[in-house]
């Protein structure tokens, strides 16, 4: 069987409403507190195709269900794995584990990790089946919406997710098949790949299609609150910033060095991309770094654009958090690589010869205040308990088996509320965030300095300053030498702290690994030793940090793109490897 027999449902075939209509919302009958993902079936018999058309419920839950598509990345390899540990960011602590493939040299169509080829096939499926029907679809319009408003607010969706699911295929093979209808069984489906830009093209214009819809601008709408805002129990739907958002990072990686030549855009567009969602004045950043993942009951923030919809977990501190706390597994390990990317406050890097707040005797003293809420190091207090990662500290080097390797543990993300391993639990509530503000600025910042150079450098540096502004940082300077002690001059020099800055702000949020890909640093950053720090005491009883390498790390050119499993080659052989592999 090939693997667009995953992506193709015919009319005619019976449909099991209980597996297809995972999280139908009935408007009328729900309460807007309820997620629109929960679980709302509404029987488990099977029905004919026509039927799910013919009712407004069942039509609406096929577009629902594509959103459990949606990729998130607290756990790629099911436990506690994160993209993270597949490049210089950090190191996974797990035995055995499959995250290693990405760095061990044994990548390849039988060794895979992050394999999530069929699940996003399967959503192109849903959502062009929605696609197609939605027209004839006997949908009841809700919110005061006419039924053509409704129409394209659901479909505006769709075209969304379909330009999400493709981008998320074409940042892991490059390359595609692109599926932009639903297939049926008597088709050749042994199909080729499309071109890089035809599937590039094709992002763009659903992306185009969802902006030029009824979806809201974005979640919290502030004005024609009840026509056109999404409610809270819908938060987690798509926006037209969102989409917006969608097109700023496919027109950033196309227009970067690993994909340039084959896409033939141009820096300038991705920066006019970008400039588009910051003049609309409608997102901004939060007060403080904590309050971006810090979910409460309103769910989502004005710095978001999309986000997954916010599950109550306590999962990602059972597997991330220190060891000593409550049994965690401490899965992903920050490198010392990772520490040191942090500034300190006076907007130096700790590299810097000039940098007096820099002791290598305190190290961990007047960094970026972004380190201590990414990164559980020796001494911070987590909990209300100080973390222990000195060597035979409740969370040090070798204490058990799920010990960290770096000296380091992962805080980004966790909740000090949640708790686990009790009799009673307590869960915190959050979503995987897929696009935020900050990127965005980030995007517009890079791209601009790549197409204008140091013309428009006052441009470039207030919109990087503006983010590091949160992180409790000096501004970078272009004049004035002496307000900082650094001066930046060329455009060379600002690429460096743009890449810089992308590497601290948007650290595990998966970004780096595509990061260095798309820049052509692969070698560079990603063929060379992890290293970590060890802390003892000396005979005074003073801490010594020492520096060492954790594990040796090999990036060969191949894996600038992710290969194609063995068993869909086989499927699909017209479909042809990626190179090298």
């Amino acid at each position: 069987m090939n693997f667009i027999h995953t992506i193709r449902l015919n009319k005619s075939i019976k449909l099991t409403v209980k597996t297809l209509l995972i999280g139908v919302l009935v408007l009328a009958h729900i309460s807007c507190k309820k997620d629109f993902l929960q679980d709302g079936s509404i029987t488990d018999g099977a029905i004919k195709g026509e039927e799910v058309w013919a009712n407004d419920a069942y039509a609406r839950g096929v577009l629902n269900s594509a959103y459990f598509n949606v990729s998130e990345g607290f756990s790629i390899d099911g436990n506690g794995g994160m993209l993270a540990s597949g490049t210089d960011e950090a190191v996974n602590s797990g035995v055995n584990t499959t995250m290693s493939i990405f760095n061990n040299g044994t990548w390849g169509p039988v060794r895979t990790v992050d394999d999530d080829y069929s699940n996003l096939y399967e959503g192109l499926r849903k959502v062009n089946l929605f696609i197609e029907n939605l027209p004839a679809s006997q949908i009841i319009p809700t919110d005061g919406l006419t039924t053509e408003e409704d129409k394209s607010r659901l479909e505006g969706q769709a075209y969304f997710l379909r330009a999400l699911f493709h981008f998320e295929l074409v940042k892991r093979y490059g390359a595609i098949t692109l599926a932009t209808r639903v297939f049926s069984r008597d088709e050749n489906l042994n199909l080729p790949k499309n071109t890089y830009k035809q599937c590039m093209d094709q992002i763009i214009a659903d992306c185009e299609k969802a902006i030029a819809s009824k979806i809201p601008v974005f979640t919290r709408e502030a004005s024609d609150v009840n026509k056109y805002a999404w409610r809270t129990g819908d938060y987690g739907r798509a926006t037209k910033t969102a989409a917006m958002g969608l097109k700023s990072r496919m027109l950033l990686y196309a227009a970067s060095p690993q994909f340039a030549a084959q896409s033939g855009v141009s820096w300038q567009q991705a920066a006019d991309a970008a400039k588009v969602i910051i003049d609309l004045n409608v997102h901004s950043l939060q007060s403080t770094y904590t309050n971006v993942f810090n979910y409460g009951a309103a769910a989502y923030n004005n710095e978001v654009l999309f986000a997954t919809r916010a599950q109550n977990r306590n999962d990602i501190e059972q597997q991330q958090a220190p060891i000593s706390y409550d049994g965690a597994t401490g899965r992903t390990n920050p490198t010392q690589e990772m520490v040191d990317a942090f500034e300190t406050t006076n907007g130096k890097l700790i590299t810097d010869p000039t940098n007096t707040l820099y002791s290598e005797a305190n190290p961990y003293a007047n960094r970026d205040t972004r380190f201590g809420l990414t990164i559980n190091h020796n001494g911070r207090s987590f909990k209300s308990k100080a973390v222990q990662t000195f060597v035979g500290g409740a969370d040090g080097l070798n204490r058990n088996i799920n010990a960290t390797k770096t000296g380091y543990y992962m805080r980004k993300f966790l909740s000090e509320a949640a708790t686990w391993n009790q009799a009673s639990n307590t869960l915190a509530r959050r979503p995987w965030v897929v696009l935020r503000y900050s990127e965005i600025l980030l995007n517009y910042a890079e791209a601009l300095n790549e197409a204008q150079g140091i013309v428009a450098v006052n441009e470039v540096l207030q919109r990087v300053n503006s983010v590091r502004a949160r992180g409790g940082i000096a501004a970078l300077q272009t004049t004035n030498p002496n307000a900082n002690g650094y001066v930046v001059p060329t455009k060379e020099a600002i690429r460096e702290r743009i890449h810089n800055e992308r590497r601290v702000e948007l650290c595990f949020e998966g970004h780096r690994f595509y990061d260095v890909r798309r820049w052509k640093q692969g070698e560079l950053f990603l063929n060379k030793p992890v290293t970590g720090m060890r802390i003892t005491f000396d005979a005074n009883s003073n801490l010594v940090y020492t520096r060492f390498e954790v594990e040796k790390r090999y990036f060969q050119e191949k894996n600038y793109l992710y290969p194609f499993s063995q068993n869909t080659i086989n499927r699909q052989p017209a479909l042809i490897q990626n190179t090298g592999y």
